[in-house]
């Protein structure tokens, strides 16, 4: 076995490793490299946990690596990146059952610090459902307004109160039933905070999820007096927790709103009858866009579902390099099923960095861009988000797309958006409609801008 002076300057180095790919993973132009330091990190610190532990263990941990290894490179492989917010929820969810099932571990051993097992059975049970539920929001196997019901704050906050005398319970009774018992509490606490939040404010979620999963391990590893585990967990704690921060109030939200405050089931329907859109053609788009001094992209989530991100970089260069058109994306903040979703499909398509700019860089642009190509999106640009105090998307900052000149919409049909309000903007006089598959319609647009 490792001398113990030697395994704590082996996850030292693995938490450098951590901190350094953390920063790597800041750019696009540097998250390759970000993304190895954090698999080397973790080599090194499995690798480490592996000499300091009896050998007699070797072939239980092995077979779990073994099974664990290949289901992960098997999901790394077959994922779609429009699947990868699905993904992080299954990852946060896991993250926190482990740190729960080793609290259960260490209290059936007898040798565990009650108050930090605790705390990795609370919030990593609460993590661990929390995160299957947004999951099932995201795989659209739970429909937005899945899980609402008359008196569902007043309900939540009487669960909160029960899970924490329970909690304080277990603290001043510590035994393995009411550590189960905890973590049952936790489970369905879990659940049902999560089963009412709208997808509007997913990404808010998955970020809290991403934290509490990072506390859960970290309050374990003080149990297990593991530094490795106490660093790695702090980080993800630290790092969630700050992106939660940066996310409502990107929103104009508070966390409270999010989770306890009970919207109204309205959602914003237009009466047809007194609306009409225009539609129009590839040809039509491609015409105006060419003949353009500004142009404003924005994508959405219809755009990483059609994989359209490739050709619209495409049509961004032909009109930047062939037609001198000045090409930006605009990227709202929970565009997508997740933080920064947009920017990673956007940089995957080699989207250049300096052309993407963030909501609140970008919304007075639009007064003087000639077109917005807004491309599967559509929460995002809705204006009810001002002006319907009982919308779902209340409150939200929205981008500005409609005081564009023209505002192109590419969509499949009119349909509302995962936030189930319908965008008044696709009946405004200056909106033409382009409907079809993302990626056909800019293809179609490309071969347009490529003849003339």
């Amino acid at each position: 076995m490792i001398e113990n002076e030697w395994l704590f300057l082996i996850y030292l180095l693995a938490g450098c490793l951590f901190i350094l790919s953390i920063r790597g993973l800041s750019s696009p132009q540097t998250a390759s490299r970000g993304n190895w330091l954090g698999m080397a990190g973790m080599l090194l610190a499995v690798d480490g946990t592996l000499l300091a532990l009896p050998a007699q263990n070797h072939l239980l941990i092995f077979a779990a690596l073994l099974s664990g290894g290949v289901v992960g490179l098997i999901g790394g492989l077959k994922v779609k990146i429009t699947a990868l917010p699905q993904m992080i929820a299954i990852l946060n969810g896991l993250g926190g059952l482990s740190s729960a099932l080793i609290g259960l571990a260490e209290i059936l051993d007898g040798n565990a610090n009650v108050y930090e097992v605790s705390v990795a059975l609370f919030v990593g049970g609460a993590a661990c459902s929390g995160s299957l539920v947004a999951f099932g929001k995201l795989q659209s196997i739970l429909g937005a307004k899945f899980g609402r019901f008359p008196l569902q704050n007043f309900f939540n906050i009487l669960i909160s109160i029960g899970l924490l005398c329970t909690w304080i319970f277990f603290i001043t009774h510590p035994s393995f039933f009411n550590a189960t018992i905890l973590l049952c509490a936790a489970l369905a606490w879990g659940v049902l905070i999560i089963l009412p939040i709208g997808g509007a404010d997913m990404p808010i979620i998955i970020a809290v999820l991403n934290a509490c999963s990072g506390w859960a391990a970290a309050g374990i590893g003080f149990s297990l007096a593991n530094v490795a585990l106490i660093m790695t967990g702090a980080l993800v704690g630290a790092g969630g927790t700050i992106l939660a921060f940066v996310m409502t109030k990107a929103m104009n939200r508070s966390l409270w709103a999010v989770m306890f405050t009970r919207l109204s089931d309205k959602t914003g329907a237009l009466d047809s009858g007194e609306h009409e859109a225009k539609s129009g053609s590839p040809i039509d788009a491609a015409f105006i866009l060419q003949n353009a001094h500004k142009v404003i992209i924005v994508p959405g989530y219809g755009m990483a579902v059609a994989q359209a991100q490739h050709i619209l970089q495409t049509m961004a260069s032909i009109l930047s390099k062939k037609y001198n058109v000045e090409v930006k994306f605009a990227i709202h903040p929970v565009a997508g099923r997740m933080p920064g979703h947009m920017n990673v499909l956007l940089a995957e398509a080699n989207v250049p960095y300096e052309d993407v700019y963030a909501l609140e860089n970008i919304n007075r642009e639009f007064a003087s861009a000639d077109a917005a190509y807004v491309i599967g999106a559509n929460d995002i640009t809705n204006p009810i988000a001002r002006t319907d105090p009982a919308s779902p998307l209340y409150g939200m900052p929205v981008l500005d797309v409609g005081k564009a000149k023209t505002v192109f919409f590419v969509k499949r049909s009119l349909n509302s958006g995962y936030a189930g309000v319908e965008n008044p903007l696709f009946y405004a006089p200056n909106t033409v409609m382009l409907y079809g598959d993302a990626k056909k319609v800019t293809e179609e647009i490309v071969e347009v801008l490529e003849r003339s």
